[in-house]
């Protein structure tokens, strides 16, 4: 089980701060700390770890470890620094933002790929927060005190994201995506030939037991781990080994579309985190792999791109509904694709 210390700064009573609290699953095998901690922290290094571990920064069950300590089942492990996460330290940065709406309740903005939405551990500049709290005064904080934030895409996925500029519009617009009635459609390149025209993927979404840096599908018995996830998706084009479709969600998981494609065997293209930077799907030929891997240089992240965007405003009552253009690293992937297929048998 994991506690990442995400919303809540915990203070302990040796003035240090929790960063990272853990406990370790019943089945764990012992394992050195430093190991351990590779696995369930992002862009954490040994080196790092290790030398947190010198400092004396990680606690196991309240007392300080070295970095050869072995984890054993139900250990709970913290990791304790004298200031506050860094992603509490919100900085204004002058960074350019594509507004494609505006007024005096919300923000539409189009995120391009690569910007992290709000800072956090490894990404504590340069996101959309510190360029929303530069460009505009007074957001309000969400439940998180993420200032505007209503939902949010991940770094390399590009595309729309609503925020709130008052108390009353994040309240209403929070109420709309915890109710399922705002609209969210994707648009994703995936590996395989998906045969269904269009389907619906039902399964409970929650954080992978062996890797903690990704989600997974629970089911049947172990249902209860995640939360409930609903995708509802459509073929757009058939390319080949790969199909273009769209997504359109119905629940906000973290990781959703990346997790129930991949589910269905149909992992999205060039999604290193989930295993779709591998050639999933093709032949074996030389000239092949290199076509590939091509595409992956043309569009070095995952295939997915947050193309429609719905809500009700939250003070005029009226629906309004936002669409973007594909970005143009996902416009020549599938163009390459779609000349590529033209000579498959």
């Amino acid at each position: 089980m994991i506690e990442e210390n995400q919303d809540d700064i915990e203070r302990n009573d040796d003035d240090l701060y929790e960063h990272y609290s853990f406990v370790a699953e019943k089945g764990q095998q012992p394992l050195r700390i430093d190991k351990y901690l590779m696995n369930f922290i992002e862009n954490a290094t040994r080196n790092k770890i290790q030398s947190a571990a010198k400092n004396g920064n990680i606690h196991v069950n309240g007392t300080v470890v070295k970095q050869n300590y072995k984890v054993k089942p139900f250990d709970k492990i913290q990791v304790l620094f004298e200031h506050p996460p860094f992603e509490y330290l919100l900085t204004p940065e002058n960074i350019p933002l594509d507004i494609v709406y505006e007024d005096d309740e919300v923000l539409v903005v189009n995120k391009p790929a690569g910007m992290v939405v709000h800072p956090g551990h490894g990404n504590y500049s340069g996101t959309l927060i510190n360029a929303l709290i530069y460009h505009f005064e007074n957001l309000p904080n969400n439940s998180s005190d993420r200032p505007g934030l209503v939902h949010r895409i991940d770094k390399d996925t590009s595309g729309l994201l609503v925020v709130a500029k008052t108390e009353t519009a994040m309240a209403h617009l929070t109420k709309q995506f915890f109710n399922k009635t705002s609209e969210r459609e994707y648009v994703a390149i995936v590996w395989g030939n998906v045969e269904e025209d269009q389907g619906t993927i039902e399964g409970n979404i929650g954080r992978h037991p062996k890797n903690r840096l990704q989600n997974t599908v629970f089911e049947g018995d172990e249902a209860s781990k995640g939360k409930p996830a609903v995708t509802h998706y459509s073929v757009l084009e058939r390319l080949g080994y790969v199909t273009l479709v769209t997504c359109k969600l119905e629940t906000g998981r973290t990781h959703q579309i990346r997790v129930h494609m991949k589910h269905i065997g149909h992992t999205l293209f060039n999604d290193e985190r989930y295993g779709g930077e591998k050639i999933l799907k093709g032949t074996t030929f030389t000239k092949y792999k290199q076509f590939v891997e091509n595409c992956f240089k043309i569009l070095p992240r995952q295939a997915l791109h947050a193309k429609t965007l719905g809500f009700e405003h939250p003070k005029t009552g009226k629906w309004l509904s936002f669409t973007t253009e594909l970005p143009e690293d996902m416009v020549q992937c599938i163009t390459k694709w779609r000349n590529y297929a033209k000579h498959i048998e």
